[in-house]
């Protein structure tokens, strides 16, 4: 392969990260010249191999286009480590990926693609993970990222954070179409059009349905500055949630979904998960079965990641309530004596056991992974909340009721006697699902493992413990980031919630002590910002640094930590600043 001159080079690298319509280079030959419009992305990373991505297409033309890829120890691609070509073909919507193999463990590489006509690519760097120690890990937690409701400030915060990995729990795109009455396209408290405003129209204008429709809408979400940037930095290791096929989505259908309209469940997931296994850096663990998506990672012998699929694989139908919406005054009062009745067992055994959110095998190889783990840390990245987020009854039923009786309930519970039963309320949650979150629970508990899950899908901030279903029982903790752009509780009006959940509000503080707050399981809660979690991972302890950014509605921002929480080795205990 022809290198080019360093002037050159550059020239094309930045021209093609900034998303230009056209490259400068054309071959001798007349060839039309393809465009990586979309950027380069890395992912999977294992201690000798990376997953590295493209798009590249040529302007009017759906032929495929030959590339080829280099990996080097340097920017200025001196030294080659690993090279290869690959196709981006039209079959795979002109995207290509491709596992780069022979690399050195705990390294940062640069990476780029080559076209016929001599032009590039954007450079990207990547790293391994770490084969044996490893004195400390940094990576960024993401989750939830809805186009039409402001821009990716959050992507871009993290660029410069020192993370070194980049962990996405899912919602990476949403489905909804861009009329103005669906999700995120208003602002629920003003009811001004922010997606218009903004220029967020998401395309195609319909809920995506068609595998045309699934590329279209990553092809818009990829052409972000922001999230482009991101990828480019550093290598991905991303799970699929409810959005990236329709909202709250289980094995076998969606709240978002109509069969009448949008045909066949089965026909829609499959073209999304296609859409997904293209433009995602992902390393896919079955070519035959792409709604398999569940994997392990072992960062060296310090920590153990394992990827949770809590959504397709093998979820079923929530069964308390309206697909567990939480607060949702179409279905007040929730389900209470039904979901009682699947905590009383029968005979030996609890009627709610049937009701799932990973198979029984996907189960077995978690539990089976943390059991035979040597590594300090087991990691479970997940979607959904896991901790018991039960709020007091007359809470709950009082939100129906509008914001002044809401108000007035949670001001008689904290300065009661708070002896009243607490309750579920988002029953799309682990919370839907508690036998199999108990028996989970229990299972890791028995293998003497450090425990730290990390979450989604809530659109808000949480530190919890994970507690057996008693309480009597602290067997992990829980780090859940908020979202990237998603409205969270601030958009129902309960943006000032989170200092009566965690117990944090002087009032309570000072009457109660910190943490006796309205959900007992939670310890720190943010109910406003949009952020992500900067974790750190040592043998000693693990830190979870929560990053808030101050505005999503325009480019400019500024970002702050709202708390820094870390959980020693020893004990479990965390501490505070």
């Amino acid at each position: 392969m022809t290198q080019p001159t360093r002037r050159s080079f550059l020239t094309t690298s930045i021209v093609a990260l900034g998303g230009s319509a056209a490259l400068a280079a054309c071959g001798g030959s007349g060839t039309t010249t393809a465009q990586f419009l979309y950027g380069v992305a890395s992912g999977d990373p294992l201690a000798d191999r990376v997953i590295l991505w493209t798009h590249a297409k040529r302007p009017n033309q759906e032929n495929d286009v030959a590339l080829g890829w280099q990996v080097a120890s340097d920017a200025a691609f001196t030294n080659v480590v690993s090279s290869g070509s690959v196709t981006a073909s039209n079959a795979a919507g002109n995207t290509a990926k491709v596992d780069a193999t022979g690399l050195a463990p705990d390294n940062q590489y640069f990476y780029r693609f080559r076209e016929e006509t001599g032009a590039y690519s954007a450079v990207g760097t990547t790293r391994t993970l770490p084969s044996a120690s490893a004195a400390s890990v940094k990576f960024a937690v993401f989750s939830c990222t809805l186009y039409s409701a402001g821009f990716f400030n959050v992507y871009d915060s993290a660029l410069n954070s020192g993370a070194q990995f980049a962990i996405h729990l899912g919602d990476y795109i949403y489905e909804y179409g861009s009329d103005p009455a669906k999700f995120g396209n208003t602002n629920a408290l003003d009811n001004t059009v922010t997606a218009v405003s903004l220029g967020r129209v998401v395309t195609p204008a319909n809920d995506i349905v068609s595998l045309s429709d699934y590329r279209t809408r990553y092809a818009q979400y990829r052409l972000d500055a922001n999230l482009q940037a991101l990828h480019a930095k550093m290598p991905w290791i991303a799970i699929w949630d409810d959005h990236e096929f329709a909202n709250n989505s289980y094995m076998d259908g969606a709240q978002n979904h109509d069969v009448a309209t949008q045909g066949s469940w089965a026909a829609r997931k499959a073209v999304a998960a296609q859409a997904y296994h293209e433009w995602m850096p992902i390393r896919t663990p079955d070519t035959s079965d792409l709604l398999k998506i569940y994997r392990k990672f072992d960062f060296g012998t310090l920590f153990s990641l394992h990827m949770l699929d809590t959504r397709i694989e093998g979820r079923t139908k929530q069964v308390y309530g309206y697909y567990g919406d939480p607060f949702d005054a179409k279905v007040q009062p929730y389900n209470w004596a039904d979901y009682v009745k699947g905590l009383t067992p029968v005979a030996g055994v609890y009627p709610d056991a049937a009701n799932k959110m990973i198979s029984d095998t996907q189960f077995n190889w978690l539990t089976g992974n943390i059991a035979a783990a040597t590594t300090t840390w087991q990691i479970i990245g997940n979607q959904d909340i896991m901790a018991k987020l039960w709020y007091p009854q007359s809470v709950v039923a009082a939100f129906a009721q509008g914001t002044a009786a809401f108000t007035t309930a949670v001001t008689t519970y904290l300065t009661g006697p708070r002896t009243e039963a607490k309750i579920p309320i988002n029953m799309d949650s682990w919370d839907g699902y508690p036998i199999q979150r108990e028996t989970l629970l229990r299972t890791i508990q028995a293998t003497g493992k450090k425990l730290v899950v990390l979450s989604g899908d809530s659109h808000n901030a949480w530190f919890n413990n994970l507690k057996s279903l008693d309480g009597t029982a602290q067997i992990g903790v829980e780090f859940a980031t908020s979202s990237v752009t998603a409205p969270g509780y601030e958009s129902a009006g309960l943006g000032g919630l989170a200092s009566t959940i965690d117990g944090s509000s002087p009032s309570i503080a000072n009457a109660y002590g910190t943490g006796m707050g309205l959900i007992s399981d939670v310890n720190y809660s943010d109910t406003i910002r949009r952020g992500y979690v900067l974790m750190t991972v040592t043998a000693a302890s693990v830190k979870g640094e929560f990053v808030f950014v101050d505005n999503t509605k325009a480019r400019t921002y500024a970002a702050s930590v709202g708390k820094t929480v870390t959980v020693a080795a020893s004990n479990l205990v965390a501490s505070y600043s």
